[in-house]
């Protein structure tokens, strides 16, 4: 017999959920060592009920967030009866639900009086993963043995003790001893998790938390489908494209989307996406489906929960064979990275209809990955340039966009990470970081700015990844607004020699005293710029945010001060 549901305290589940994910989170971030996770906080914790259906997530990374629950159904399926008490379980397979090789996930089954009732979670993105390039990002790969050690469901420890030989298989693959620490973090942030959950379930006992639960489940789907009856009914597409697939100068290629929207149920069809690349620039199926839902989520009511109920109106036909949903055993490890030109797709095909509701175009990615020797430490390091890898996001209508977003869609901003802690966890010495003038897309509301990153490489033969599409297409500019400004990264030998690396590149042998500069530039503009607010245009050109000239010209202001 089912509990009465008592409104409240659905409340307090729902609220009780978050906070666990949210202390999981904290869990993390004070104990992994690699900056990745712990200044960038490239990672994300969850729950999920016995069959790994979500009830709540933090989503510090949202495209990782989304990744969770598909493989805890898998392991669901894959273990059977083999579930127990004390088991800790890592993942990282792209072809058994995982999004990208670096990012490992950590599984620990919640047992309460003996039966399995809930799994908490926790996936980081880690300093190295094995495979030809360290780091983990290879633009040269053609096949996932080229790019990662891949990690199917393994139990690291079975019924509470370690499995050593498993555990030392692993990170005999792996460079980095801090990735060891890492997992260790993400074990641990998973049983804090278990810990709070099982006090909720002392508290109010199985029976409500299951009918709870599924209430919960009911009544954030009943929220979701309310959101999507506000869409007009109908069929839109939308583009999105990517550009150069690290093999060959100027391919391109192009994701299409056709979202349907009926009977409060909406529908986003990949099946007219370009075929997969013979590349690394392939996505996975739950990569691609993540960057759709988060990219939805921009558009509905932030309130709703997130837990099963909040994707079961939602469905996604994502093709096997197609640029977002690679065949194996392809390369897919810039799988995360066309979560950008994929949202542009979305933002395009429901533009017409909810304009309220969308954003101009935001700043497309361009990063960096270094890797080498710390000589003064006697350490290897490896760093990804996340404080200038993104530039603005787009505006909307009524509000400018949001300057220089940080991580990939989260908003980081411009201490996305900690300058000292930079200058700490690499031999490299930073000379600038500032928001970049003009960058932003003009309009009635303007993008959000871009920022400028300059350092000095301080280590010999340093190795340079870079990945992204953003030294390509600017931010698009909606309803008249106008676009953001490109990307760009450039090395300055101690020669005196410029080297301008490619969107998908590797570089080995960057000498040390290098100077690395990278421009991320700013998101779409919103409307007409001749509409923008005068004083706030004065305001902005009196501190620099756009100069007098691009005042006159693209918004037609001839006041403020240069």
């Amino acid at each position: 017999m089912m509990s009465q549901i008592d409104p409240i305290l659905l409340s307090v589940y729902a609220r009780t959920f978050k906070s666990i994910t949210d202390e999981m989170s904290m869990s993390v971030e004070q104990t992994a060592r690699s900056p990745i996770l712990c200044e960038a906080k490239d990672f994300v914790t969850g729950l999920y009920d016995a069959k790994g259906h979500m009830l709540e997530q933090k989503e510090n990374l949202p495209i990782l967030a989304f990744s969770l629950a598909p493989v805890c159904k898998y392991l669901v399926e894959y273990f059977g009866d083999d579930i127990h008490e004390g088991d800790v379980i890592f993942h990282n397979d792209v072809f058994s639900m995982g999004n990208q090789n670096n990012d490992v996930a950590v599984y620990k089954p919640i047992f309460f009086k003996g039966e399995l009732v809930a799994w908490s979670a926790v996936k980081g993105h880690q300093a190295d993963i094995g495979g030809n390039v360290a780091g983990g990002y290879n633009p040269r790969a053609t096949e996932v043995w080229q790019e990662a050690l891949r990690i199917p469901p393994v139990k690291v420890f079975d019924r509470g003790v370690i499995r050593k030989d498993v555990w030392d298989l692993i990170f005999a693959n792996i460079r980095l001893e801090i990735v060891q620490h890492d997992m260790r973090a993400q074990i641990g942030a998973c049983t804090v998790g278990e810990r709070r959950l099982l006090d909720l379930l002392n508290k109010y006992g199985l029976e409500s938390f299951e009918s709870h639960k599924l209430a919960l489940f009911d009544a954030t789907r009943k929220m979701m489908e309310a959101e999507i009856a506000t869409i007009p009914e109908g069929s839109y597409s939308g583009e999105g494209y990517v550009y150069f697939d690290g093999h060959n100068e100027g391919t391109k290629f192009t994701i299409r989307v056709t979202v349907t929207v009926k009977d409060k149920h909406i529908c986003f069809d990949y099946s007219d996406t370009d075929a997969q690349t013979n590349g690394f620039v392939n996505g996975t199926y739950t990569s691609s489906a993540s960057a759709s839902i988060l990219t939805f989520l921009q558009m509905v009511n932030p309130d709703i929960p997130h837990n099963e109920g909040m994707v079961g109106p939602i469905e996604m036909i994502i093709p096997e064979g197609t640029i977002l949903n690679a065949s194996y055993p392809k390369a897919t490890t810039f799988g995360n990275h066309l979560c950008p030109p994929n949202a542009d797709a979305i933002i395009r095909a429901l533009a017409p209809v909810i304009p309220d509701r969308v954003t101009a175009g935001w700043n497309n990615l361009l990063a960096s990955l270094t890797t080498g020797l710390d000589e003064d430490k006697g350490e290897d390091y490896v760093d990804i340039g996340f404080m200038g890898l993104k530039g603005g996001s787009g505006a909307m209508n009524g509000t400018d966009g949001y300057d220089h977003i940080g991580m990939i869609d989260a908003s980081g901003g411009i201490l996305d990470q900690d300058y000292e802690m930079f200058e700490q966890q690499t031999p490299h010495l930073l000379k600038k970081h500032e928001y970049l003038a003009d960058s932003a897309g003009a309009g009635q509301w303007r993008g959000g700015l871009g920022v400028e990153t300059e350092f000095i490489i301080g280590s010999e033969d340093t190795q340079l990844v870079t990945f992204g599409d953003g030294d390509f297409e600017p931010a698009f500019g909606l309803f008249g607004g106008g676009d953001g400004t490109l990307n760009i990264i450039s090395l300055t030998y101690p020669d005196g020699s410029e080297v301008v690396p490619n969107n998908k590149d590797l570089i080995i042998g960057v000498p040390r005293g290098t100077i690395y500069y990278q421009a991320a530039g700013g998101g779409g503009g919103y409307g007409d710029p001749a509409n923008r607010d005068r004083e706030t245009l004065t305001r902005e050109v009196r501190n620099g945010v756009i100069s007098s000239k691009a005042a006159k010209d693209l918004y037609g202001f001839e006041g403020g001060e240069s």
